[in-house]
């Protein structure tokens, strides 16, 4: 169970880094909030569309009486709703990253140089490194995908459909949210997709813990976009301690990127210019 709260520990970190950096942090909340007004207008345009889907779905349903058929029709469009909300808490992030991805390297080779000094760099081009998180976005997809359609099934299951689902489908979430996040990071020490699985999966408390709270957050609107900064500097920290990397500053950590930084961030030297 500790893990769990390591996990939470490197969330509130980030976000107390991001609060801390106060003109990265505004620079930050631009992706999110172009990302969140596409997301924003398909989820509307779902719960508008929902009940003609399940209709359109559910032929056989037409003859039956009420209350059945409004109660069975109901159902399946809160539950197609929450499939749906579910899809979008996952690749809400990995589009934020795309659409940031030049800042949202930045702050974590930030936070990098905060620790140690050393900020591991792929050596690849900015063109190549975003066809490879294009990529890797779109499989993460298609596995939350396949998570989706599973635990929409299991809704129509009673009783377990409406309570255990509804908790396994946030675990889920969260389990792929610390991947997208992480990412930014492993990517950065050449760790491929299938790398960052395995070393998630061996420590899923860990990926839990940070990635749980944050699906949960990501369901209240614009919450998402003021957390994104705070969750790739977590994310960064994380990663660090997956490959047994420090967490806690050394040495040689770099003058002037941490000021004001939370346990596990690095604080610079007395004098050393503050970013405001």
């Amino acid at each position: 169970m500790g893990d769990l709260g390591v996990g939470f520990r490197y969330l509130m970190n980030g976000q107390r880094w991001a609060l801390s950096h106060g003109k990265t942090f505004g620079l930050g909340l631009l992706p999110g909030l172009i990302t969140l007004v596409v997301y924003a207008a398909a989820l509307v345009a779902l719960a508008f569309g929902a009940d003609d889907l399940i209709a359109w779905a559910t032929p056989f349903a037409d003859g039956w009486g009420s209350p059945w058929l409004g109660l069975f029709r109901g159902f399946l469009t809160a539950v197609l709703f929450a499939l749906g909300l579910m899809l979008a808490v996952i690749t809400f992030t990995s589009a934020t990253l795309l659409v940031g991805s030049p800042f949202y390297d930045a702050v974590s080779e930030r936070v990098d140089a905060s620790i140690d000094g050393n900020v591991p760099t792929s050596g690849r081009s900015f063109w190549y490194d975003l066809w490879v998180s294009t990529r890797d976005s779109l499989r993460i997809l298609v596995r939350a995908a396949i998570w989706g359609v599973l635990l929409f099934a299991l809704g129509f299951i009673p009783v377990v459909g409406q309570t255990a689902v509804p908790v396994v489908g946030f675990f889920v979430t969260g389990f792929f949210l610390t991947e997208e996040l992480a990412s930014v990071a492993l990517a950065r020490r050449d760790v491929d997709l299938r790398g960052r699985l395995t070393l998630l999966r061996s420590r899923r408390m860990l990926a839990w813990g940070f990635g749980v709270p944050l699906a949960l957050a990501y369901v209240i609107p614009f919450v998402a976009v003021f957390l994104m900064p705070g969750a790739v500097a977590g994310a960064t920290l994380l990663s660090r301690d997956l490959l047994g990397e420090p967490t806690a500053p050394t040495a040689d950590a770099v003058p002037g990127t941490g000021e004001a930084a939370p346990a596990g961030l690095a604080k610079p030297p007395a004098g050393a210019p503050a970013e405001h």
